[in-house]
Formats: C-alpha cells, sequence, structure tokens
C-alpha cells in the first residue's frame, strides 16, 4: 500500500484578530495565498503537479466565502488547472484537511496534495455565518437536547469541573504554553516553520512575561447567570488568560506519496502513520480528544509509551489537563513549543498550524513518533500520529 508523507509545512505569523492586530489588514485569501506561495517556493515542486488544494476554513461568509481556497491558489499563482475546496470541520477544518489529502494519496487518487487553512477573524469575526435571529441547529437538535446546547466556553468550564481542575492548574498551564513558545521563539525553532509576511515575522499574542499572579486577576471570560443556575456545579475559573485568543493566520502543509518524494528527490519530514475522527458529547462538546487519542493508538497499534511528542490544541487549557487526566500522557512532551493559548487560535489555520509545528519539532527533537489532536465545536475531534522516516 502506498504512503502518505509531508516533505514541507509553513505557517504565517499569528496575529491578534483585532482591528489593530498584526495581520488585520490582510485580506483572508492573500493570508492563504502568502502560504501556498511559500509552500511551493520552499519545497521547489512544480505546481503543475499539484492534484488538488483543500483548505479549511471555519465562517464561510463575507471576505472567507465562495470557496475561499481556490481563490487563494490562484492569487498564489498555482496554475488555473490545479484545483480547491475548502472544507469546515470547526476548529479541526485543516486538520481535516490532512486527513483527506494523505488518504487521497494512499488510495492513489493523488500524487501530490496540498492541506491548508486560514482564518481571519479581525476581519470576518466568529458566527459572522449567522445572521442574528437564525437558528443553526433546527428542530431536530431542539427536540434532541431540550435544554438546549451551550457555548464552548461554558463546555470548558463544565470540563473544568467535570475533572476537577482548578483555576491554579489552567493558569499555570497558560503560563507555561507561553513561556515555552518565547523559548521556542529565542532559539530559532519557529524560522523553518514560519513566513514572514509584510514585515510581521513573530506571533503577535505570546506573553513571555506572563506570570501566574498576573493571570489570577482576570476575571471570568464566561460568566452568564442563567448557565450558573442550570449549571451550579461551574466555578468559573476559565478566563481570557487561560483560554486561547482569537487570532488570523494561515498555515499548509505539501503532502504527497513517499515513492513521489523518491522520484522528486525531497525529503520527507514525516509519514502520516494513522487517522481517526470521533464524536462525543456536544454538550461537553471539546472532549473528543479522549476517545480519538485512544482511536488512533488502537489503529497505529502503539501505546502512549510509544509517543515521542504530542500536539493537543490548547482552545482552553481546561481541555488539554482533562485529557491529560484521562490518557496519562507526560506533559513534558505535549506542546513543547507552546500551545494556541500562546501562539493563537485562528480556527481554520490551526489544524496545520499544529502539524507544521509537530513536524518541525520532530525533526528538531529526534522524535519517532509524534500524536496530534484537538477539539471541535459540536463534540468532534481528530487525531493523527506522524512517524519520522
Amino acid at each position: 500500500m502506498r504512503d502518505a508523507v509531508v516533505v514541507e509545512a509553513v505557517r504565517t505569523p499569528i496575529g491578534k484578530g483585532k482591528p489593530n492586530g498584526a495581520l488585520a489588514h490582510v485580506h483572508p485569501v492573500e493570508l492563504l495565498a502568502h502560504t501556498l506561495r511559500t509552500l511551493v517556493e520552499r519545497s521547489g515542486v512544480d505546481p503543475e503537479l499539484i492534484d488538488d488544494v483543500i483548505g479549511g476554513t471555519v465562517d464561510q461568509v463575507g471576505e472567507q466565502a465562495m470557496n475561499t481556497t481556490r481563490y487563494a491558489a490562484l492569487s498564489a499563482g498555482l496554475p488555473e488547472s490545479v484545483p480547491a475546496t475548502t472544507v469546515d470541520r470547526q476548529c479541526g477544518s485543516s486538520r481535516q484537511a490532512v486527513h483527506f489529502a494523505a488518504q487521497g494519496v494512499i488510495s492513489g487518487a493523488y500524487d501530490i496534495a496540498v492541506a491548508c487553512g486560514v482564518e481571519s477573524m479581525s476581519r470576518v469575526p466568529m458566527w459572522s455565518n449567522v445572521p442574528e435571529g437564525k437558528d443553526p441547529f433546527g428542530p431536530g437538535i431542539a427536540a434532541r437536547y431540550p435544554e438546549g446546547l451551550v457555548p464552548q466556553g461554558i463546555s470548558a468550564e463544565l470540563i473544568a469541573a467535570k475533572w476537577s481542575v482548578t483555576r491554579e492548574q489552567m493558569d499555570a498551564f497558560a503560563v507555561s504554553s507561553h513561556r515555552r513558545a518565547a523559548a521556542a521563539w529565542d532559539a530559532g525553532l519557529f524560522d523553518a516553520e514560519v513566513a514572514p509576511l509584510e514585515g510581521i515575522t513573530r506571533d503577535e499574542c505570546v506573553r513571555p512575561g506572563t506570570s501566574t499572579e498576573v493571570l489570577a486577576g482576570l476575571r471570568p471570560a464566561y460568566h452568564d447567570p442563567g448557565f450558573a443556575e442550570r449549571f451550579p456545579q461551574i466555578e468559573w475559573n476559565v478566563t481570557a488568560g487561560n483560554a486561547s485568543p482569537v487570532n488570523d493566520g494561515a498555515s499548509a502543509v505539501l503532502v504527497m506519496a513517499g515513492e513521489t518524494a523518491a522520484r522528486l528527490g525531497l525529503r520527507p519530514l514525516a509519514r502520516l502513520h494513522s487517522f481517526a475522527v470521533t464524536g462525543s458529547d456536544p454538550l461537553l462538546m471539546l472532549t473528543g480528544v479522549v476517545p480519538a487519542t485512544e482511536k488512533v493508538l488502537r489503529r497505529a497499534g502503539l501505546s502512549l509509551d510509544d509517543i515521542d511528542l504530542f500536539e493537543v490544541n490548547e482552545a482552553f487549557s481546561s481541555v488539554v489537563l482533562a485529557w491529560q487526566q484521562e490518557t496519562g500522557a507526560d506533559l513534558d512532551k505535549v506542546n513543547v513549543h507552546g500551545g494556541a493559548v500562546a501562539l493563537g487560535h485562528p480556527l481554520g489555520a490551526s489544524g496545520t498550524r499544529l502539524t507544521t509545528t509537530l513536524v518541525h519539532a520532530m525533526r528538531e527533537r529526534g522524535a519517532r513518533y509524534a500524536l496530534q489532536t484537538m477539539c471541535e465545536a459540536g463534540g468532534l475531534a481528530n487525531a493523527m500520529i506522524l512517524e519520522r522516516i
């Protein structure tokens, strides 16, 4: 059976997803085009050989509507003959794009594919695709969940309560994320993966000087009297400091068959070993990373002890800490260059951002196996295992 390998992976610096953010002036199509252009340039691959470009975007409306990935590919200068499509699996959209690209290569449908993603949360704010007064769920969901679903911030609070994750633990985890990200920047560990854009060279949200004392002074981000009455177990410990910010950014990964890489004289960064996707309770919403981790390890025939590095998306600190409790993973191996709490979480770009950071960290640290997983709205999660070759 054919295999699928990653031969190049790049991302933009990540900007604040606010009107004054470093990348707020850049159209989302151009953000993604920049990574696609850089991916082709750094790999040296003839773009005529690309069979498909699969991109993730969450809020597909306004400047991120009309199949953003196709127009980014055209803006990047790829031939008109190269097709492109845009997918939505919420926060795991570009993570799913990697799965689709790899599965296409393994099946023989593709020889070379690009998986990528973009989100400009400054220009297309979260929930822009749900007009005021409109119900995106429908009557069947209302009947199945009569008390109503909840926003992600409430889910993060419910997870903290269920797993007894304290405010102090979440704040300490967030501080560690910032310090790891700052140390990685200072050591030049992001240089190989970041494609500077218009003079922006570093991630904008990393705060190396933050501390648990500073974070302890922040107010709860999601306190709501109605939800407090419905869920008296919530202690309201999720803050802007121990959750991911809103961000702008793009990322892209070049996937091809191992035999194609050999023919083109390219050295793979990693082999895409195994994949899993799972659903979970849409009320807790963000706990799917636990069964997804178990499922992908089972499919790979590996144990947790075989994994040298983990990337678990830091949508909220409580999610990663609950995942760690359930799996028993060593936090010293998790998000070793920092995670979304520090680096940022540009929704549609985060899946391939994690992959990009992970494959470069694998090479830098000599890791053989690495596991990536991320929670997604609606009670979903993706997981993937990579192998260095």
